[in-house]
């Protein structure tokens, strides 16, 4: 294996996605406990786990930050083989309170995780994450090494400041300039210097009219922009859900213009000498115009023990069908090892 951060990274190390069969998630299952973990005095985090009782532990890191779980993520694990736990983040989902953001960063988030470890008795596990998902495996993994069997990521995010300018600043808005009018249209053209910190005064202030309809023009920017060919069905049907807007863009901006609460911008790339050990499995979209596929390819050279899949049709969106049956292909890999 090539070391460290070498440029010329052999493309046989490298898999590109061929086109798959949409049927690929498991059925449809509930789980068979759920409840609510306080992991401080003003939050409690909502659990559930699903599939086998006694099967092999996996966790599921969702989105956003603020996205909170959807009974689809339950779907990529197979229900005979995997413990599978699912957590609301705090303030998101049906995690109490929602969008709150007092005791709200990365690593609060990465102490629920553990918490969470610790109540329902498992050891070690595997841990799962795309999008923002993937920067809280990766935080999470570099603080409890001992304590992961396997990662799988998709669609990178390492939360860096060129990352975030690309998609909020200036970027991602030359391809949809469309969506883009949306985004700027609630923030004033003086304060368009620093759309971040402008959204962020107005998602935290006191207008509560301004506040919702700055959630709403942040939340469809990436609703549209977060899959290759965006469904309008089901994008208009998240929009319908104020309180769900409030929540993914409040936590989001916050942490966004935090920088995540990281030592140095670049801290994750920088620590992966002590994941290296791990089986990993790290799965980009080519054409993804969220967590740009630049990332994925910093983190492949800097850990080129990790198998690294192309979807070579695919946008941001874990339910694109290249990536979605990768994903599925790696917790079926990860389950007898």
């Amino acid at each position: 294996h090539l070391l460290g951060p070498n440029p010329f990274v052999s493309l046989a190390q490298v898999h590109f996605a061929p086109e798959p069969s949409m049927s690929k998630m498991y059925p449809p299952i509930e789980p068979y406990n759920q409840g609510h973990l306080t992991v401080s005095d003003l939050h409690e985090v909502y659990y559930e786990e699903c599939g086998k009782e006694d099967g092999k532990p996996v966790v599921f890191l969702h989105g956003g930050p603020g996205g909170g779980c959807m009974p689809l993520n339950r779907r990529m694990f197979d229900p005979e083989v995997y413990r599978v736990v699912l957590l609301d983040q705090r303030g998101a989902g049906k995690s109490k309170p929602l969008s709150e953001l007092k005791d709200n960063t990365t690593w609060d988030l990465v102490a629920d995780i553990e918490k969470i470890r610790e109540h329902l008795g498992i050891d070690k596990w595997v841990v799962f994450g795309g999008s923002w998902g993937s920067t809280l495996s990766l935080a999470y993994a570099q603080k409890h090494p001992d304590r992961v069997t396997a990662i799988v990521l998709r669609g990178i995010f390492t939360l860096r400041r060129e990352e975030l300018l690309w998609f909020y600043q200036k970027g991602a808005s030359f391809l949809f300039p469309d969506y883009w009018e949306k985004f700027l249209a609630a923030i004033p053209p003086v304060e368009r210097g620093d759309l971040m910190s402008a959204y962020y005064r107005r998602l935290t202030g006191d207008d509560k009219e301004e506040q919702q309809q700055c959630a709403l023009a942040w939340s469809e920017w990436e609703l549209r922009t977060s899959k290759l060919q965006s469904d309008p069905a089901v994008v208009e049907s998240r929009l319908m859900n104020v309180d769900w807007c409030l929540a993914f863009a409040r936590i989001e901006c916050h942490y966004f213009v935090h920088g995540g609460w990281f030592d140095s911008d670049s801290q994750l790339l920088d620590n992966v000498d002590a994941i290296r050990h791990i089986p990993c499995t790290i799965v980009q979209g080519r054409y993804d115009v969220v967590t740009p596929f630049k990332t994925a390819w910093e983190l492949h050279k800097r850990w080129p023990e990790a198998e690294f899949y192309i979807a070579p049709a695919a946008g941001h969106s874990f339910a694109e069908p290249e990536i979605l049956k990768r994903l599925v292909e790696a917790t079926d890999k990860y389950k007898n090892l």
